[in-house]
């Protein structure tokens, strides 16, 4: 597989050890054994003499080293044990009360893995140390630096356990889990729209891909097959790119990031047919990376959906918290607001030449805003509270959406407020909502004919 290809896999994998629970723990114990090494070693080389002038440094013989590293060694693998059983603990809640898909943020939390390896990375320290220590009648070897550094590794853990209980506590909080995913959605927002991304400016800006792509793609391209089941998680366009540029072809993304595909579905079309090798379909398919889950690097409906689904569940009979759903509506609107600020970039990637090489699927504003808002709209359509909320986030929206963007939202909102007139049980409510318009503003059609 071409060098250029590995970055994506890479990017990938760093992605998944970055989410594990095991990897920043597990690196930090190599540090730790490491540094044992080292200090002993330091210890060893340093003269008998030289050591009792550090007075904060000598102040232990053999057995008081041994009973001081026992002590630490032993009470950093029960506390240890007993930061996982609060994680544990704490995820079960979270998966419970806020869905699965949360738990991904939990475990890719760094000071959740940084607290919990500080202290399996001091018990190995400790204990590598400790079968160092020699007391015998006619030779004796402590080695003091060493010693002293665990009895700091143990005020740092004594420190980070403190905190720990105080970050735990926040986490998982609605408001810091809202804070986190809507900051996490903002940076796929600016991954995928950048500024101008995918625009050709010697390109007619209303051209389609139907007007661009050959008028014999379909019969005379070659489909590039997924090897098994998953997700999409990841595509390396600039792979894509590249390769098509240096083959001379025309490569479609049937599969985006997020869609599921099962084995033998088509990922990609490559055009034409006959200059796509075996060998160059397998650097194509290379280009995609096919995960057991969805990821929200550069899934922004994902992203999207996670916050959705916490408006869901908090609107759920069993539940019944309408206060979380205003908030994921908040964080909605935030967010949305930041994706009307860009401008949708192209479904087509030209290279230097001005030639079409890639042809993708692009999410609109309308389609993106639409979805999720209706989705809560089904689960709180008789929650007035939550309904004035949606209709004020939907017209806040509209002010800056495009404009085909603008009629899809209006449309809804209006659909919305009519629904929710009939649903509804209270005459009061009823009231509440046909005054909507004239008291906020929130459906009133936009006029069209003046400048988006």
């Amino acid at each position: 597989m071409p060098t250029f290809l590995s970055a994506t896999r890479l990017s990938s994998l760093w992605d998944r050890l970055h989410a594990s629970f095991w990897f920043l723990p597990a690196a930090m114990s190599g540090i730790a054994v490491a540094l044992s090494f080292v200090l002993v070693q330091v210890d060893a080389w340093l003269s008998v003499d030289v050591v009792p002038e550090f007075n904060l440094l000598y102040t232990f013989g053999p057995e008081g080293a041994r009973a001081i590293l026992s002590v630490i060694a032993s009470s950093m693998i029960t506390v240890a044990s007993l930061i996982f059983s609060i994680t544990m603990l704490t995820l079960q809640l979270a998966s419970s009360q806020f869905g699965p898909r949360v738990l991904r943020n939990f475990m890719r939390d760094r000071s959740n893995q940084i607290v919990l390896g500080t202290f399996i990375a001091t018990f190995l320290y400790c204990l590598l140390v400790l079968r160092t220590v020699r007391g015998m009648e006619n030779f004796s070897f402590v080695p003091h630096l060493s010693v002293a550094f665990g009895v700091i590794l143990a005020i740092a853990s004594v420190a980070v356990l403190i905190y720990f209980i105080h970050h735990i506590a926040t986490s998982i909080r609605i408001e810091t889990l809202l804070a986190n995913l809507a900051a996490e959605t903002r940076s796929a927002v600016d991954r995928l729209y950048p500024e101008r991304m995918g625009q050709d400016p010697s390109q007619d800006k209303g051209a389609t891909a139907e007007h661009t792509i050959p008028s014999d793609f379909e019969g005379g391209a070659r489909q590039i097959h997924a090897d098994g089941s998953g997700y999409v998680q990841r595509i390396g366009v600039e792979a894509l790119m590249r390769i098509a540029s240096e083959h001379d072809l025309v490569v479609r993304i049937e599969a985006r990031p997020g869609r599921f595909v099962s084995k033998g579905d088509a990922m990609l079309t490559a055009y034409p047919r006959d200059r796509v090798s075996d060998e160059i379909a397998n650097d194509l398919g290379g280009a995609l990376v096919v995960g057991l889950d969805r990821t929200p690097e550069q899934d922004l409906e994902f992203s999207i959906r996670r916050i959705v689904e916490l408006a869901q569940r908090s609107l759920s009979s069993g539940i019944n918290d309408p206060t979380t759903a205003l908030y994921c509506i908040d964080r909605l609107g935030e967010v949305f607001g930041r994706l009307a600020d860009r401008e949708i970039p192209s479904p087509m990637r030209f290279d230097e030449k001005r030639q079409l090489r890639v042809v993708t699927e692009i999410n609109t504003l309308g389609d993106l805003a639409c979805d999720a808002f209706a989705a809560i709209a089904r689960h709180g359509i008789t929650e007035v509270d939550v309904i004035a909320r949606l209709l004020r986030a939907m017209d806040n929206l509209s002010r800056s959406a495009p404009r085909e963007a603008r009629e899809a939202i209006m449309g809804l909102c209006e659909a919305i407020r009519r629904e929710s007139e009939k649903q509804v049980s209270l005459a009061f409510d009823r009231k509440v909502v046909q005054a909507l318009p004239e008291s906020r503003g929130a459906c009133e059609q936009p006029d069209l004919t003046g400048p988006v």
